[in-house]
């Protein structure tokens, strides 16, 4: 739209006035800076100015006549976009620094943060990792196991490090992993452009089937342990079977996943705590107790397993998925990543407890080694039976926290298409059928071992390793670049390849292992 000299300008289209509106603003002024959930009807004033901005153009330099904030989808708000590699105005994105924006009303320490991301990957995943090394064998599996670490460690590098790139490009405090991947797509190559509200789709869709996943697996955790303690003081014959007590573990979970306010759960994540950490403990004098010998144990597992290994290993470390949360609550963001930093100290104190867990499980129970090592432990031992008991009150408790997450999403993508006096038991609806859709899934595939290794595969490749290096190849393709002979492409490349490769050998060996099971 022109303006003519001399007179008043006409009225402004709707999008033209988000254009003048943006365009007009002194060089000096601050772009507006969100968080992740930016509230376009309260920065508008209302819902007409509302409508503008979705009909608006998006403004960026190289794509001044592509529609994006509608068309391409883009949740995030509508700002200018600098063209990278050059230009007058470079210098203000390097001095924006997006953490003295930040508005945490309760900031975490760099210990706090600690002790979070601990908690955060050191699930019910450490039980299973006995059960990775019978299917890597025991000298490859310890081997294997810190590689995979590794490279877990290094892609949560990538996304928090592109993050703050992005933050600062766009001027955001803060985003969530959602965020950074729509963001990277819009300020990546034209081609990705128009997908960038479908790679946001894709991150909270797998975020959500991971999660969910997860909380199959407890059912069945769950389900497992407590059957074989009773199953010990039942007449021969008389035992349930695995499929009816995971239908009756999900009854009271219906209605403990009604509370929709985190605070009260808080007591029943401190005793799971307590629970989970008394009952490894005790596991462990188990396995440390009449140790056999390395050599009668497989160092080398058969191919055809490893893809059940990187499924499981993938799915106890991968704690990606609460990486951001915990990045943008700190005080000090700049310490969480670097060396040394937040993630290299905890991720190794978890992977160092993870390889040891399943080295000297497997070398402790060698080819009977269960889905869970407290499967392993003498049922007919009063002690062994309370830690069982103890670990299933714990993943129990544990399930409600974890089922809040999905819920969240969930409902945050579905809440503005209900009718305000709808949404009340519209949520309590949709909370009661996920836990019944979490029931039934653990009831049709009761198998934990195979289970574990395809949430692992499926999940935790794209997510962990797939996903952050698309991320990385958006954010650097036209500044600072790839690098000398393009090594941040072919890195890239690489670990793309390595997660496609366990995404899809890993599930097909699953699904041999289900079908197996199901034709017996």
């Amino acid at each position: 739209m022109t303006l003519k000299k001399g007179g008043p300008p006409p009225a402004p289209s709707a999008g033209a006035a988000v254009q003048i509106t943006m365009l007009s603003q002194p060089p000096t002024s601050k772009i507006p800076t969100v968080s992740a959930g930016y509230d376009n009807e309260k920065h508008n004033g209302s819902r007409s100015n509302n409508a503008s901005v979705n009909q608006s153009k998006f403004i960026r330099p190289e794509m001044a006549d592509v529609p994006v904030q509608q068309a391409a989808g883009s949740t995030l708000p509508l700002v200018i976009s600098k063209k990278k590699g050059g230009g007058a105005d470079d210098s203000e994105d390097v001095n924006y620094n997006p953490f003295e924006h930040r508005k945490v009303e309760h900031p975490t320490s760099d210990m706090e943060t600690f002790v979070h991301l601990l908690k955060g990957s050191l699930g019910s995943g450490i039980l299973a990792m006995p059960m990775a090394f019978l299917n890597a064998g025991l000298w490859f599996g310890l081997v294997a196991t810190f590689l995979v670490g590794t490279l877990c460690t290094y892609c949560v590098h990538i996304l928090v490090k592109c993050a703050h790139i992005l933050c600062r490009r766009r001027k955001i405090p803060m985003m969530g992993f959602a965020d950074v991947a729509e963001q990277a797509f819009l300020d990546g190559p034209i081609g990705l452009q128009r997908w960038s509200r479908f790679i946001r789709f894709v991150v909270n869709t797998f975020l959500v089937i991971d999660l969910i996943g997860c909380c199959c697996i407890y059912l069945v955790f769950v389900g497992t342990n407590v059957k074989q303690v009773v199953d010990f003081y039942m007449e021969d014959g008389s035992e349930i079977g695995i499929r009816p007590w995971i239908a009756i573990i999900t009854i009271p979970l219906i209605f403990m996943c009604l509370v929709r306010n985190l605070k009260f759960l808080t007591p029943f994540s401190m005793v799971a705590n307590l629970l989970m950490f008394v009952g490894i403990i005790i596991t462990f004098t188990y396995v440390f107790t009449d140790m056999p010998s390395t050599t009668e144990r497989v160092g080398v597992a058969d191919v055809v397993q490893w893809p059940l290994f990187f499924g499981t290993v993938i799915f106890a470390l991968e704690g990606i998925g609460v990486v951001m949360s915990l990045e943008n609550d700190m005080k000090t963001p700049t310490h969480f990543i670097g060396c040394p930093s937040v993630l290299n100290l905890g991720m190794g104190v978890v992977i160092t407890l993870y390889t040891m867990v399943g080295f000297f499980g497997y070398l402790k129970y060698g080819p009977d080694t269960a889905g869970s090592i407290t499967l392993n432990l003498p049922v007919e031992d009063k002690l062994a039976q309370s830690v069982k008991l103890m670990i299933a009150i714990a993943i129990f408790f544990t399930f409600t926290l974890q089922f809040y997450v999905p819920m969240s999403i969930i409902w945050k993508g579905i809440q503005h298409k209900i009718a305000p006096e709808k949404q009340n038991w519209s949520e309590y609806a949709l909370r009661v059928c996920l836990v019944i859709l979490c029931g039934a899934i653990a009831v049709a595939l009761p198998n934990l071992g195979p289970f574990i290794s395809l949430i692992g595969a499926v999940c935790l490749s794209t997510l962990g390793m797939i996903v952050p290096s698309i991320i990385e190849l958006a954010v650097y393709h036209e500044d600072p670049g790839y690098g000398r002979c393009n090594w941040r492409l072919w890195k890239n490349i690489f670990l793309i390849c390595f997660g496609i490769v366990g995404f899809v050998t890993g599930t097909y060996i699953s699904i041999l292992e289900f079908h197996a099971e199901f034709s017996q």
